[in-house]
């Protein structure tokens, strides 16, 4: 099931304007994308996933840290990562991936650059953390989108990724309805927990804290378009434990392992 969407967006030849191989990020920085998460349910979305990457982060660097936000020209988190007193750069694969931060870049809250997001312009463990949402899934070279911001990162590595270990398994039936309902759906990777922890795992990394988001799939929350009834049933299967074992997307943080030295 892992394997149920290949990504059809920036992966296997090189996107004309930029030509780099790996572009996932160009649509998720448009105001369509952002379209996604109109509403105040849109917004309990975002309130959800910058809750599961801020407390995994804070855990694992203070504030005043430095912190790549790979991709992150949608803005879902280099605001609350600035307003929380971290040092952000975005990098992105366009200049127009700049669009919807560019308030902040503006105003020096953080920095962005264009760059290939798979061969990175930084040397090893140039930042304290590196964040990535929302890339893994459309990126088909994503164990090298992993190895590359494990060599940047001297601290954790955070990122998300939809899972078929929950109701998703259903998902590659339900795609050709998800994409009439959104419109403006893309395909995407399930993944295997087993596999993002093995890519991690090549690089020197392990998972020291995971947060699952959601047990319904986002799309029925879509569907509701009622923020307090998704709050409501979010909150009674996070109760009973299920959202913990069975819910998606994941965020993890990966730290590296300490090699022990012998005397």
């Amino acid at each position: 099931m892992s394997n149920a969407y290949e990504n059809t967006f920036g992966g296997g030849t090189a996107d004309t304007a930029t030509g780099f191989s790996e572009t996932a990020d160009i649509e998720t920085s448009s105001d369509n994308y952002a379209g996604r998460f109109r509403g105040r349910y849109g917004a309990w979305m975002l309130e959800v996933q910058e809750r599961g990457v801020m407390s995994l982060l804070k855990e694992a660097a203070a504030s005043g840290a430095s912190v790549l936000d790979v991709g992150g020209g949608h803005g879902q988190l280099a605001e609350p990562l600035c307003r929380d007193g971290f040092r952000v750069k975005v990098v992105g694969s366009a200049p127009e991936c700049v669009h919807r931060i560019q308030g902040l870049v503006d105003s020096g809250a953080c920095t962005f650059d264009v760059a290939n997001v798979i061969d990175m312009p930084y040397p090893d463990k140039s930042f304290d953390a590196v964040v990535a949402v929302r890339m893994l899934t459309h990126c088909s070279k994503w164990e090298k989108l992993v190895s590359e911001m494990c060599r940047i990162s001297r601290g954790p590595v955070i990122t998300d990724y939809p899972t078929g270990q929950s109701l998703n398994a259903a998902a590659p039936a339900l795609f050709k309805a998800k994409k009439r309902y959104e419109g403006n759906t893309r395909h995407w990777k399930l993944f295997r927990h087993e596999e993002v922890a093995q890519a991690f795992k090549a690089a020197g990394f392990a998972e020291t804290g995971r947060f699952a988001q959601f047990f319904l799939p986002m799309v029925i929350h879509r569907a509701l378009k009622c923020r307090s009834i998704s709050t409501a049933s979010e909150a009674f299967f996070r109760l009973l434990g299920l959202t913990r074992r069975w819910g998606t997307p994941v965020i993890v943080r990966m730290e590296r392992v300490q090699q022990k030295t012998t005397t």
